[in-house]
């Protein structure tokens, strides 16, 4: 039998190299930035074009390559970070594999300029798919500059499964902010399509934070700082009234590199237990340092995931810190059951000496004095009727002694007035069948503030509030986005909110959609949006927590198409704007609901395909009396 195994060739195995390192364009923007860190960088820009597509360049002040060095970084397992096996487990740098520019140079047209410091001339070399296609002299500052351009142009199938520019510029940024966010010592900027996304300068941990998110991340931030002979924290959680239903504020660094831990994850949601509102999830921004011996960041190609030699002890040590952190700066209750208020020393007495208590008793005292002349006092004033032998007070002064203690209730001023006087409702006092008490009027009635049910020929209809006021705006939002504008009511004041700066380019792409729906927007900058305008099923207190609902929908699912971004607009607000499970509902409200529900083209099921109402035939209903 014929021998049927074969050695790769390099530019195969390059290839295949890639499929690991390489997923997306933000895979070669982590790796071009880690090296550029690892270079000594003090100033680090990045510019793209088509969401990366086209061009990813990342230019660098670093300490630049020899010619020799340039054109070896192109091999495969070539790297200065290691020489030893040992070394794996004492690394303080980012790129240590090896296989980065490799990997990308098998996939793209690759342009590197490099120069080393005090040399007049620096190494050019251009690449295509592998192949070197010239290295020459050239003219370039001190650092380097690399060009990736036509990323997957010579592997059609991998391009075609990339996402739309809206996605991938997403993946991009969240790269550039975990790389950002890690080094506050370098300055970083962005680039996109000639547009300046992000001017980031040297700064501290909780700058950066700042300029990363915008300005009003400043007052949610609260510090976290433990020392350990295992671990060090520092960084910073969100206090809970801040917490958003999405986790994009999340950050786990280790050694400045960017990691996710579900289990350390789970220790920060641990100490927030009982701060936080269902299905909020807290900000955070950690940073830990410990040991490179006790950490094996060789687990996984995009080294995103570490392993711990002691994790229990990390998860004790990181929960204890920030649930230490949020009592001291009084974010969370601190209660003491055991403690009596009334035993504080008042700060007046602060000062004073402590005196021991006098009893004075005095020796001459006889109780039974006082009654002798209380008897002689009212001897001379008692008579007795003869007709009916009943005893008389004659003394007006004696008469008015005891009157004037009720004087007050005599007055006018003080009448009692019972019409006015409100009872506790059932609902607190409560009853035997509280459970199964419902509210009847008319044709509908609601039942546990949550269902509608009416009356049929058949039977029962029992409608969730929630899904069928859900269904009806759903209906309507998508009319008014699509037909014609809905109603808006103008406000007085304008209505000033704070976002991010990718929030801020997510509301300028739904700007005309939402205007459509009734939103009026004023101004829309980097960090600041100011509205003067709302659609009116919505209080001016709940459009903040409406668009934040929104975002968070479109920064998980970001769509393709203009139809994905409409259906996805409408869904998000109708379940926003809908009345919420516990909302008490009059008769006028309920009919108006079952009414708008049957009106609907799809009344059976709620935007999200869950079931809106049920039915309950007599049949049925028979069935359960038998």
């Amino acid at each position: 039998m014929a021998d049927i195994i074969q050695l790769l060739p390099d530019h195969v195995a390059n290839q295949i190299a890639a499929g690991e390192v390489v997923q997306r364009p933000s895979s070669v923007v982590k790796e071009l930035l880690e090296n550029a860190i690892d270079a000594g960088a003090s100033n680090i820009q990045l510019l793209i074009k088509e969401a990366g597509k086209t061009l990813i360049q990342v230019s660098d002040d670093g300490n630049g390559m020899s010619e020799t060095d340039a054109r070896l970084c192109f091999e495969r397992h070539a790297t200065s970070k290691i020489k030893l096996a040992e070394d794996l487990f004492q690394l303080k740098t980012k790129g240590f594999r090896g296989e980065a520019l490799a990997s990308i140079a098998a996939i793209a047209h690759v342009d590197l300029k490099t120069k080393l410091a005090g040399e007049e001339v620096g190494t050019e070399i251009k690449i295509n798919g592998t192949r070197v296609e010239s290295q020459e002299p050239c003219v370039t500052p001190k650092g380097t500059v690399v060009s990736v351009k036509n990323l997957f142009f010579n592997i059609p199938a991998r391009r075609n499964f990339l996402k739309s520019n809206a996605v991938e510029t997403r993946h991009v940024i969240d790269e550039f902010q975990r790389v950002a966010l890690s080094h506050p010592q370098i300055a970083f900027s962005l680039y996109h399509n000639g547009n300046e996304m992000f001017q980031l300068p040297i700064s501290n941990h909780r700058q950066r934070i700042v300029n990363v998110f915008g300005a009003k991340t400043n007052e949610k931030l609260v510090p976290v700082e433990e020392t350990t002979e295992i671990l060090k924290v520092e960084g910073f959680v969100g206090k809970p009234e801040f917490a958003k239903r999405s986790k994009g504020e999340q950050f786990f660094f280790v050694n400045d590199r960017f990691i996710k831990s579900p289990y350390l994850n789970h220790a920060v949601t641990a100490a927030f237990d009982g701060l936080l509102k269902e299905k909020a999830y807290p900000s955070y921004f950690l940073y830990l340092s410990i040991d490179p011996q006790r950490i094996d960041i060789n687990i996984h190609p995009t080294k995103t995931e570490i392993k711990f030699d002691d994790e229990h002890a990390l998860y004790a040590i990181l929960r204890s810190a920030i649930k230490h952190s949020l009592g001291q700066f009084n974010v969370a209750p601190i209660l003491d059951f055991e403690r009596n208020s009334d035993l504080d020393t008042p700060y007046s007495y602060k000062e004073r000496q402590v005196k021991s208590p006098v009893i004075e008793v005095d020796q001459n005292f006889n109780p039974f004095e006082s009654e002798k002349k209380f008897a002689s006092k009212y001897s001379g004033n008692l008579s007795l009727n003869k007709s009916n032998h009943k005893p008389a007070y004659t003394s007006k002064k004696n008469v008015g002694s005891w009157e004037s203690l009720y004087t007050e209730l005599g007055s006018s001023k003080n009448e009692a007035n019972f019409s006015n006087v409100e009872f506790e409702s059932e609902e607190v006092t409560g009853n035997l069948f509280e459970d199964e008490k419902i509210t009847t009027s008319g044709n509908t009635f609601q039942l546990q503030k949550k269902y509608i049910v009416s009356s049929l020929k058949t039977g029962l209809l029992v409608i969730d509030q929630h899904r069928a006021h859900t269904r009806i705006l759903y209906e309507d939002l998508l009319k008014s986005i699509t037909v014609t504008a809905a109603i808006s009511q103008q406000l007085l004041f304008p209505l000033i909110l704070q976002f991010s700066k990718q929030e801020t380019a997510m509301l300028i792409e739904l700007k005309e959609a939402l205007e459509q729906t009734g939103f009026v927007f004023a101004r829309i900058e980097s960090h600041e949006v100011e509205i003067k305008g709302i659609p009116n099923l919505i209080s001016e207190s709940e459009v903040s927590i409406m668009l934040d609902q929104l975002l968070s929908d479109f920064e998980n699912e970001i769509p393709e198409s203009g139809f994905k971004q409409t259906d996805l607009l409408a869904k998000s607000l109708a379940k926003s704007m809908a009345i919420k499970t516990g909302s008490v509902l009059d008769t006028v409200e309920q009919i108006a609901i079952v009414n708008g529900l049957f009106a609907c083209k799809e009344p059976n099921v709620t935007p999200l395909n869950r079931k809106v109402f049920v039915t309950l035939s007599a049949n049925e209903l028979e069935k359960k009396f038998m």
